[in-house]
């Protein structure tokens, strides 16, 4: 890339780039304006040549001003602790032999944080630095990724307070009198204490699924799902726990297509979604277990299943963050994290699910997964 100099006499060489960046990167067919993230190029006088669209959004500083500049006025950073940065790195002095600066959270003006990283480029191997190549990424996305884990620890954390503190209480009584209680009493509080470990144990199984659907780790393993008795047996056991049979509704459409998936994954699958409608629902309980399209490119024939019920329904303004983590559809408990599993589940199988609004007004859930038959079987 050809520059321009200043002519006045014993005056500092001044560059007054163009609007490109250096040329390497359009001989590549690279335009800088398309990397996602910022890009600033300092010539070997330290005069800013390249400033990227991506460095104007970040630094919120224009490209107009920045180009021709210096780069530790173009570009003034502070540590952590206030401290100019570029002073302190010294990027064309210093060692000959520094060839980068690791990448490390720094300071614009006004206080916004940024993570900047930053490439030495020399004619030779202890030549003087022909170029100072900085990297700046915005530090939003990283920020909100460490506020969910954080408040999923502190979720995690309170929910197991609760079940934790009353099985010590408990056996910690039980210990030291156990003499003085009857056997309805003994019995009373051994079942209490089951309860919480049964409690302890789903919100580590919750834990443990977070983790493997965030890293792609989900394993599903296939097996023939009869979907229909998957349903019909999680309302037998809300019943026999004492739900009027009644409430429940079963359409089951036939025939329907061979289903292989994890019949475990899809038990816990139903399971929260049909505790969702009878928890937070009123009404009847409608579930619908049809055959429909394949929400996977490539197969003709796959299976619904929609739970509905009658309740007041979830607002609409609600309904994009339903399968985010924490969110919860009313204040009766629970951690906020069974939907995100849901939808985890279901993907990691290619399927799809969707909310909406049942026709009798209250939250309606549908999702389909492909049939998904062994290479063997087709």
């Amino acid at each position: 890339m050809s520059v321009g100099t200043s002519s006045a006499p014993g005056a500092p060489e001044v560059r007054r780039p163009s609007a490109s960046c250096p040329g390497d990167l359009a001989e590549l067919g690279i335009d800088p304006d398309d990397l996602p993230d910022g890009l600033v190029v300092a010539d070997e006088h330290g005069h800013v040549i390249c400033f990227n669209a991506a460095a104007e959004r970040i630094t919120a500083v224009p490209a107009a001003d920045a180009l021709g500049q210096r780069l530790e006025k173009a570009l003034p950073l502070e540590d952590l602790d206030g401290r100019r940065w570029w002073q302190l790195t010294d990027p064309y002095g210093g060692l000959a032999i520094r060839r980068r600066q690791p990448e490390r959270n720094l300071l614009l003006p006004g206080g916004r944080e940024v993570l900047v990283s930053v490439r030495y480029v020399r004619g030779e191997p202890t030549g003087p630095v022909r170029r100072v190549v900085v990297s700046l990424r915005d530090t939003e996305a990283r920020r909100r990724t460490e506020r969910s884990h954080a408040e999923l620890i502190a979720t995690v954390a309170h929910e197991l307070r609760s079940p934790l503190t009353s099985v010590k209480g408990f056996t910690a009584t039980l210990l030291a009198k156990w003499a003085r209680f009857t056997d309805d009493q003994k019995r009373l509080m051994l079942e209490t204490v089951d309860a919480d470990a049964d409690r302890v144990t789903r919100l580590i199984a919750e834990l443990l699924d977070i983790s493997r659907i965030d890293s792609g780790r989900l394993e599903v393993r296939r097996q023939p799902v009869d979907i229909g008795a998957a349903v019909g047996r999680h309302i037998q056991a809300y019943v026999a726990a004492g739900q009027p049979a009644d409430r429940f509704l079963l359409r089951v459409e036939q025939p329907l297509p061979d289903l292989w998936a994890d019949p475990d994954k899809i038990d816990q699958v139903l399971s929260n979604l049909i505790e969702n409608a009878v928890r937070h629902g009123d009404g009847t309980v409608t579930i619908d277990v049809t055959a429909t399209a394949s929400p996977r490119e490539g197969e003709d024939t796959g299976t619904s299943v929609t739970v509905s019920d009658e309740g007041p329904g979830i607002p609409e303004e609600s309904m994009n963050r339903v399968f985010t983590r924490f969110w919860r559809g009313s204040k009766r408990g629970g951690t906020g994290l069974g939907l995100y599993i849901v939808k985890g589940i279901v993907e990691a199988h290619g399927g799809a699910i969707e909310v909406g609004r049942a026709p009798g007004g209250g939250a309606q859930f549908r999702f389909t997964l492909p049939v998904a038959a062994p290479a063997y079987l087709t």
